[in-house]
């Protein structure tokens, strides 16, 4: 039940509750005033009754009776003991106050009708049963506006960390000051939470871009001085790892760029099935290719029909997340490595035959500079970091899983329209 809802029934109870125990109240409170009132008027007509008897011998005209034949038992059992009493009957004469006395071998006794009294006290709690209907009546609609209202901040604060959970550093709850406003503190906190998580991450993003271009300039002198060696094995070992470092730089700026926004899809026709062959094609002969109504050859040939699929996207990125992904299989996984192309629903899946993604990478997405299994090699963790970013600023979508009877699965859905001009192209970090 929503919580709008429950503090709804609750407010409806609360009020039938106290509606409830205000009229018990009230009726108990005036039945036994009335009945307190009543025993005491009894009990000053018999006094005076017994004089009169005292004296003449007689109670007519004093309200009171000798022997009355209505006179309840359990009171006429008190007068015969010598003892004096009064009783409260509902019997077919009506509710009545009795009292009762010994007057020598006789008892005497007073009876005061208590018929009005009774239906006076029975009008009262009708009128108090009206009176809470009335008081429900008026308090339940403003109790489920009331916890509307409330509903509504707390969902607004919750989408909001959900945007700030899904990458929007830039959703704000934005809730006024309100003394004493518990919703309104918590919704305060978490802007102020979201506010000091993007100054980390922007600060973080900085970092990497600044170090990424400092780097730059003493590594173009690297590769000057590497290209100076004299031929050998060592020269060899410097030019490869300078290009490594190279690489590595290159990634950190691209990476730095997504991060900050500054990444622009330029949509154009593309065909899926063309491109998705010329990346396997560069990637070596253990990479296979089949449409997706084929199976998959696991001989290192390239075959089975890719399709015809053109779709609007921006092939150069396209490209970049194949190759990541393609790349990241031989890199991690084992052959063969195979690359699926389905025409129809827009998406491309590569796998391997490894030991599958490891489990922090499919719980929380790629991390950067974290490969997150020794058994699936050593590296940056930046490739699928770059994909991932790629994916969303052409609007596409990729998936990690693991594969039907072992290795690693990534799965690259197309948009069927592209993203607006701008839109935001951050995505999580990888391994």
């Amino acid at each position: 039940m929503a919580l709008r809802w429950r503090i709804s029934a609750l407010v409806a109870a609360a009020a039938c509750a106290v509606a409830a125990a205000v009229g018990v109240l009230v009726h108990e409170f005036s039945r036994n005033r009335e009945l307190s009132q009543a025993r005491e008027s009894a009990r000053v007509t018999l006094d005076r009754a017994a004089v009169t008897y005292t004296r003449t011998g007689e109670v007519q005209g004093s309200g009171a009776a000798l022997d009355a034949p209505g006179l309840p038992g359990d009171l006429r059992d008190l007068v015969e003991q010598g003892h004096r009493g009064t009783e409260f009957t509902t019997g077919p004469a009506g509710p009545a106050m009795w009292a009762a006395r010994p007057a020598g071998s006789r008892v005497l006794s007073v009876r005061v009708d208590l018929t009005t009294t009774m239906r006076d006290i029975g009008a009262l709690d009708a009128s108090i049963v009206v009176a809470g209907l009335i008081t429900t009546a008026v308090v339940l609609p403003l109790g489920v506006l009331t916890a509307g209202r409330m509903s509504r901040r707390l969902r607004t604060a919750a989408g909001t960390a959900r945007r700030i959970a899904a990458g929007d550093l830039d959703a704000r709850i934005a809730a006024g000051p309100r003394p004493r406003d518990e919703i309104a503190d918590i919704s305060t906190a978490v802007d102020t939470m979201a506010g000091a998580l993007q100054k980390r991450l922007l600060g973080e993003q900085r970092f990497t871009a600044d170090v990424a271009h400092e780097l730059r300039t003493p590594l173009m002198g690297l590769v000057t001085a590497a290209e100076l060696l004299p031929e050998g094995e060592a020269a060899g070992y410097v030019r490869d790892r300078v290009r490594v470092l190279g690489t590595l730089v290159e990634e950190l700026l691209e990476i730095s760029r997504l991060d900050a926004g500054a990444e622009h899809a330029d949509m154009s026709p593309c065909p899926v099935g063309p491109l998705v062959r010329e990346v396997v094609a560069r990637s070596g002969p253990a990479t296979t290719v089949v449409g997706a109504d084929e199976t998959a050859d696991t001989d290192g040939d390239t075959d089975g029909d890719t399709g015809a699929a053109t779709v609007r996207t921006d092939s150069r990125r396209l490209e970049r997340i194949l190759t990541n992904l393609v790349v990241n299989a031989h890199r991690h996984g084992r052959a063969p490595v195979v690359v699926t192309v389905s025409g129809d629903d827009r998406t491309v899946t590569v796998r391997d035959h490894g030991p599958g993604y490891p489990r922090t990478l499919l719980d929380d997405g790629p991390q950067r500079f974290r490969t997150g299994a020794r058994e699936r090699g050593t590296g940056h963790g930046l490739g699928l970091t770059i994909a991932l970013g790629q994916a969303h600023v052409i609007g596409a979508t990729l998936e990690f899983g693991d594969a039907p009877g072992g290795g690693a699965l990534a799965t690259l859905r197309l948009p069927a329209v592209p993203p607006p001009a701008g839109a935001d192209p951050a995505g999580p970090a990888e391994r």
